[in-house]
């Protein structure tokens, strides 16, 4: 499994003193793009390459707060994917300093082809990088989104 430690910052906190929700979808979406990144693909080859992913659906559990400076763990793993790649599911737990589980979002996404505007499967190697991800438990393949 992929992981970071990342802080809990101001930015993140919301008027009950607790990470607010959408800053569990921001740590989701940094470790996506830290591992993308770490992996040969940072943003710039990506927009060499004139694709980017795209979500279209989070779904977030909630079980226990996470408080200002907090150290987090946030992990990433493929709970699903297409044969092409062209469609993806990827889990990220948020973990407090205890141990347990904060988090659990789940983003179901693909590849976006930024001059067409339509959903592609990757370049191979792009491919490789999303199966090199550690597979969660109930990973499930995918049907592709190519039309």
């Amino acid at each position: 499994m992929f992981e970071k430690k990342l802080m809990a910052g101001w930015g993140d906190m919301d008027f009950n003193s607790h990470m607010r929700n959408t800053a569990f979808m921001d740590k989701a979406g940094d470790i996506r793009m830290m591992f993308l990144s770490e992996h040969g693909f940072p943003m710039s080859e990506l927009m060499r390459l004139k694709i980017g992913p795209v979500v279209m659906r989070d779904e977030i559990a909630y079980f226990k707060e996470v408080m200002l400076l907090d150290e987090i763990t946030v992990t990433l793993g493929v709970a699903g994917l297409a044969p092409d790649g062209s469609r993806w599911q990827l889990r990220s737990d948020v973990i407090r300093p205890d141990g347990k589980l904060a988090a659990r979002i789940t983003s179901t996404g693909g590849w976006l082809d930024l001059n067409a505007r339509k959903l592609i499967a990757p370049p191979p190697a792009l491919l490789a990088t999303w199966q090199a991800l550690a597979r969660t438990d109930d990973f499930q393949e995918l049907s592709t989104s190519i039309k």
